[in-house]
């Protein structure tokens, strides 16, 4: 007894699949005379009525489904054995039986033989009979004296494998760094794949393939969430499709198409194949649908490559801060192609209020960017769900992470996520700016955060934002309206099919928690260009952007016998230097006029017009004397400094007024803290056409301890002249630089030692208390903490209180 190879005997079945048996029988033939090949169907039909009307012997071959072995049957000669091999020529008939006028294609037998050289002969028959009656055939024409093996397939298509085609997928769809493991492709854009078949290959007009895509919970063909579409030769613009790219044996080549207005999300992708009556289904895998900037059918189209590349693929960028005299940029890296930060945006997606009450039409309204942007600036913050981030702006950040110290969104999110979606403390308006652009980004909508400096936050939206003091100027009452030296949100670029036309564009969308729209903490999308048109009727929260850069301001001075005076405010002006990153440069790109008209224009008096902001409207009053405050070129943190109101009068009288002058430390949020210098001249003089300065000295001593981490000081000027009853306030935000940082590395082996530059002396040129805790971060740093860790340090060590007064410092790092 001989065994067949290996490979001739095992079958691998696919999961799932009915396992198909072999069997093999040997038969000699006494005489065999050739057959021409046109008597194939006589041999056929002849070969089973013999089979049919005779039992068959234990030589005769026998069909049955067996598991797994097959044995080589004894020779009936006295020839020698000879050693099959495992790489059989192939050669094809057919043969198909008619029963009914129905085409029944029911078994397939394939006959391994062996005589000079392998030969392989497969054919089709319509049930065992009928193979039976084939493989005598198959005999007698070929004059066969040994039968090797006999291979009983199941007659449906067997799928062993599907390729998605990661690696060419990634790079046509811009998905390649998050296609490393998964399937990620853009919608209105053809993907490919490659199905492997097992025993036989995919034959057009005798096999059925149909696809099926489902995504959601609760998916179904009237919500969007699932299409079944078969294979065809034509391609259909919006809509699922199907169709065959190149077939070579049994691997089929398919291109598929998405519509362009398809849900994103998470997609399992199914096949059913089917042959006559009978039929399988195979999940083929999993794949990801994101938005797509590239298609001119997604409602994201951007037609420019340079600013999509900006827009989705840039991962690093820049964030403005300081004020609007002092614009400093903060590096941040966005990462939206980092490990598990798709997973931890879809997260995000499934458990935003919506999607717990009503899964299956939140799925669905993921086709629209609008949608998904409104979601995305409510689950940023965490006030009324499970968002991402707290804000927190009272400087106590001990039980977490200061906000300033942050310099990317990827740790962020990893947290939540590794948390279990607790939120993550703390943030401030840049950092939920930067964690919804970077989860914007992800998903594939084009995205930038843009900064406003003097921004209003005005809450019971009369675009108003007002201010009551005392006569000392200092504030009394409700502050929860105040004007943010600073404040963040992104902007994001999709059309507004909800909206009339010329309101596509940059949207913009607010994920800071200020106040409710529609119940939730979010804010927007709203088209910038109906901000800068004043028409406040659109949707979402028009009048409350609006405000953030036009609001009008106004302070009201409060007399010991409790009259109230207008004051005049020449001075702070709502909306200035509004800032994003230029496209493909680290450069600051002033996009104000995004917002706004040029100021006095009749363009700007017709949107406040439009917006009814008849305050700004209205005609400013004038007394004659003025005020500004004016300070040095350079002031570092750590040093004393002067800053002066710079008053003229330019009337032909003598005015006799009282100048307050006072300094506050205070919060890039407008939240004020103690006085760090104050001046009140009783007696001032201004004669006519005169100007003055005034000086104030802000000492380091007063400011050191209730200086916050955005290094921001308020000076205050109230002129106040009684014989005329008025009152012109003035006020200016000052930003202390930061003492500059130098890394020095020092030499392996070398020690310090008295006062050189290579002198512990010179690690710190700063208060000798700074040393310890400068020697602490440089052992961190020694120890190879990875560059995220190391950043917040040198941070730490530029804010730290008891270096501020450091001019400079350097920092020693030896290596071990």
């Amino acid at each position: 007894m001989l065994r067949a190879p290996s490979e001739m005997v095992k079958k691998t079945c696919p999961r799932g699949a009915p396992a198909m048996g072999w069997e093999l029988a040997s038969q000699t033939l006494s005489h065999a005379s050739q057959q021409p090949t046109e008597a194939l169907g006589k041999e056929a039909e002849r070969g089973r009525s013999t089979q049919q009307n005779s039992n068959p012997g234990p030589s005769e071959p026998s069909l049955k489904n067996t598991e797994h072995s097959c044995e080589l049957g004894e020779q009936h000669d006295k020839s020698p054995a000879v050693q099959p091999q495992p790489s059989p020529t192939t050669a094809a008939r057919s043969f198909r039986s008619k029963s009914q006028g129905q085409v029944i294609l029911s078994a397939s037998a394939s006959i391994w033989v062996l005589k000079d050289q392998d030969f392989h002969f497969s054919m089709q028959a319509c049930d065992q009979s009928d193979a039976i009656a084939l493989f005598h055939l198959c005999l007698r024409l070929l004059r066969l004296t040994h039968v090797i093996a006999f291979k009983n397939q199941d007659p449906n298509l067997i799928l062993e494998r599907c390729d998605l085609e990661l690696e060419a997928n990634g790079r046509d769809h811009h998905t390649a760094d998050l296609c490393q493991d998964r399937l990620v492709v853009r919608r209105g854009q053809p993907f490919w794949l490659k199905l492997h078949f097992e025993g036989r290959s995919y034959e057009a007009g005798v096999d059925t393939l149909t696809f099926s895509a489902v995504t959601g919970p609760a998916p179904s063909e009237e919500a969007g969430t699932k299409a079944r579409f078969p294979l065809s030769d034509a391609v259909e613009e919006g809509a699922w499709t199907a169709s065959v790219v190149d077939q070579q044996d049994g691997v089929l080549s398919l291109q598929l198409s998405t519509p362009a207005t398809a849900p994103i999300g998470l997609y399992r992708l199914s096949l059913e194949a089917s042959t006559g009556y009978q039929g399988s289904s195979f999940v083929l895998g999993h794949f990801t649908l994101l938005f797509n900037t590239w298609c001119p059918a997604d409602a994201v189209y951007l037609d420019s490559e340079e600013e999509r590349r900006e827009y989705v693929l840039t991962q690093q960028g820049f964030i403005y801060q300081g004020s609007a005299k002092f614009i400093k940029s903060v590096p941040w890296n966005y990462g939206q192609f980092e490990d598990g930060i798709l997973d931890t945006c879809l997260m995000l997606l499934d458990i935003n209020p919506k999607f717990l009450k009503d899964s299956g039409r939140d799925c669905s309204r993921r086709s629209s960017p609008v949608y998904v942007g409104r979601v995305v600036s409510g689950m940023v913050n965490c006030n009324d769900d499970q968002g991402v981030l707290q804000g927190r702006w009272d400087n106590n950040y001990g039980d977490g992470v200061s906000p300033m110290f942050w310099i990317g969104s990827v740790d962020i999110l990893r947290r939540w996520r590794d948390y279990g979606c607790q939120q993550v403390k703390y943030g401030q308006c840049w950092v939920f700016a930067a964690v919804a652009c970077t989860v914007l980004r992800c998903l594939g909508i084009p995205t930038r955060v843009v900064t406003n400096y003097n921004s209003a936050h005005d809450q019971n939206s009369n675009l108003l934002i007002e201010y009551f003091r005392n006569e000392f100027g200092e504030l009394q009452g409700d502050k929860s309206e105040m004007i943010w030296n600073f404040h963040c949100w992104v902007e994001s670029w999709m059309t507004r099919p909800d909206l009339q036309p010329g309101y596509e564009g940059w949207q913009a969308l607010d994920p800071t928690p200020q106040e409710k729209s529609e119940g939730t903490y979010c804010c927007g999308p709203v088209p910038v260009r109906a901000i800068k048109e004043g028409d406040l009727s659109t949707k979402y929260d028009a009048p409350f952007v609006f405000a953030e850069v036009n609001a009008d301001v106004v302070d009201w001075i409060q007399q010991e016998d409790g009259s109230m005076h207008k004051s005049i405010n020449h001075s702070l002006v709502v909306g200035l230097k509004i800032s994003t990153k230029s496209v493909g440069r680290d450069e600051r790109e002033d996009i104000t006029h995004n917002y706004k008209y040029p100021e006095g224009s009749q363009e700007e008096r017709d949107a406040f017009t439009r917006a009814n902001h008849l305050n700004k409207l209205a005609e400013k009053e004038e007394t004659g004397v003025a005020m500004r405050i004016r300070v040095a070129e350079s002031m570092s943190m750590g040093s004393d400094f002067d800053v002066f109101a710079h008053i003229t009068n330019d009337t032909a009288e003598d005015r006799a007024c009282r100048l307050v002058l006072c300094a506050r430390t205070v919060s890039y949020n407008g939240v004020l803290g103690p006085e760090c210098g104050t001046k009140d001249l009783l007696g001032l003089a201004l004669e006519p056409y005169s100007e003055k300065s005034i000086p104030l000295r802000i000492l380091y001593e007063k400011y050191r301890d209730s200086l916050t981490q955005s290094n921001l000081i308020k000076v205050q000027g109230l002129l106040i002249e009684p014989a005329a009853n008025s009152y012109v306030l003035a006020q200016r935000d000052i930003y202390l630089e930061n003492p500059e940082i130098k890394i020095r590395p020092r030499p392996r082996g070398a020690r310090g030692g008295g006062q050189g530059e290579g002198g512990p002396a010179a690690a710190a040129r700063g208060p000798e208390q700074a040393g310890g805790e400068l020697r602490e971060r440089q052992a961190q740093v020694r120890e190879g903490l990875p560059e995220h860790h190391n950043r917040p340090l040198l941070r730490g060590l530029r804010t730290a209180p008891s270096l501020r007064r450091a001019p400079s410092l350097i920092l020693i790092l030896t290596p071990s």
